[in-house]
Parts: structure tokens; C-alpha cells; sequence
């Protein structure tokens, strides 16, 4: 019996989201600090990619709500990221959209998980 990968992307994606997540939530924090830190953009950009890689592989195998969660997480997070690059604007969809990564994430996982036992 073949092994499927979904879970790897699963996990990459869940973890990717989370990462990400707390970088929005912890960076401006430390921001505040003396410690020469400031904001890069393209850290946004590689969490944005490293999601958009997992989510390509997992919406061709998991239900229509999964996916649609999936995708419009993803958009919001391509929005705020390329807003914040080229605008230079801060939006917010950038939460919603980690958090709706992380749900999505988790109930595929779960989704596929039940299915194979």
C-alpha cells in the first residue's frame, strides 16, 4: 500500500503557518527593543512561498471546504505580504489569513487521518 505525503505537507504547512504567526505576533514586540532589529518583508515572503508549496499539493486531494479555507487563507496572506513589500502598508489579513492556514491545515490532517484508518 502506498503512503500518501499529504501529512508531510500537512505538517509543513501547519508549521509554516504557526511560525509565521508568531513572527507577526512577536517581532513587532521586539521592534520596540534596542536591539538594532527591523522588519524585512521578504521573511513574510518565504513563509508566504513555503505555504503556497504546501497548499498546491494538498488542495488536489481533499475536500471542497478544505481547499476553500486553504485558498482564501493563502490570498489573504499574498495580499498583506505584497501590500506591506511594495506599498509599504501593514494590513492585518496577514492573522487571519495564519489562523486560517493553521484550521485548514488541521482539519485536512485530521480529514486524511480518519479516512486511512
Amino acid at each position: 500500500m502506498k503512503k500518501s505525503t499529504t501529512p508531510f505537507y500537512d505538517i509543513l504547512g501547519i508549521s509554516s503557518a504557526t511560525i509565521c504567526l508568531v513572527h507577526c505576533l512577536v517581532f513587532p514586540l521586539l521592534t520596540v527593543l534596542p536591539l538594532g532589529l527591523s522588519h524585512n518583508s521578504f521573511i513574510d515572503l518565504l513563509f508566504a512561498t513555503m505555504g503556497l508549496f504546501a497548499i498546491f499539493k494538498i488542495i488536489k486531494k481533499t475536500s471542497i471546504l478544505i481547499s476553500s479555507i486553504l485558498i482564501i487563507s493563502m490570498a489573504l496572506i499574498w495580499i498583506s505580504v505584497l501590500t506591506e513589500l511594495f506599498l509599504d502598508i501593514h494590513l492585518d489579513l496577514i492573522f487571519i489569513g495564519g489562523v486560517g492556514m493553521i484550521i485548514g491545515h488541521l482539519f485536512n490532517y485530521k480529514f486524511h487521518k480518519n479516512r486511512n484508518h
